[in-house]
């Protein structure tokens, strides 16, 4: 997966970089690996029609790469409640962190750098006014034989 340089600029730092090259892509749908770049701690505050109550929640933002149709970010939300814990399981095994039936503690200190591989669906949203899409997983997948033999070296 491809590196990128970002920093914090100073008040008076000289800028160039006009997005050129930058342009968001969105991926087809498909399996794509992963590596999970980002991690924010946060609570969710539910709407009068929310499914889950007010819990706390782990955004994830994950990058996805699509080889040569290049590489696409992502945030995820990961809500820490009892009905989805399927899903936060899901997503430990994904990394390699846990095995299925095994009891683990989520260990969101480790979840950077972590790598995996997810099934990638295209949302559509508007956005004022405009139809855009954007990617979201729609599975987290688990590792392959191949993974899991070179995940047994990282101790999670």
């Amino acid at each position: 997966m491809t590196e990128t340089t970002e920093r914090v600029l100073d008040w008076d730092d000289e800028i160039e970089n006009d997005g050129a090259g930058g342009d968001f892509i969105t991926l087809p749908a498909g399996e794509y690996p992963f590596e999970v770049v980002g991690f924010e701690r946060e609570r969710y505050t539910p709407g009068p029609n929310a499914k889950l109550p007010a819990c706390n929640k782990a955004v994830i933002e994950i990058r996805l790469d699509g080889g040569a149709l290049g590489t696409a970010t992502i945030k995820e939300n990961l809500f820490l409640h009892s009905r989805t814990e399927g899903i936060l399981c899901a997503f430990f095994t994904s990394i390699g962190a846990r095995q299925h039936g095994q009891k683990v503690a989520m260990d969101w200190g480790r979840v950077i750098g972590s790598t995996g591989r997810a099934k990638v669906a295209i949302r559509k949203y508007d956005k004022d006014g405009e139809e855009r899409t954007i990617n979201q997983v729609k599975q987290w997948l688990e590792p392959s034989e191949v993974a899991q033999a070179a995940a047994g070296t990282r101790k999670f």
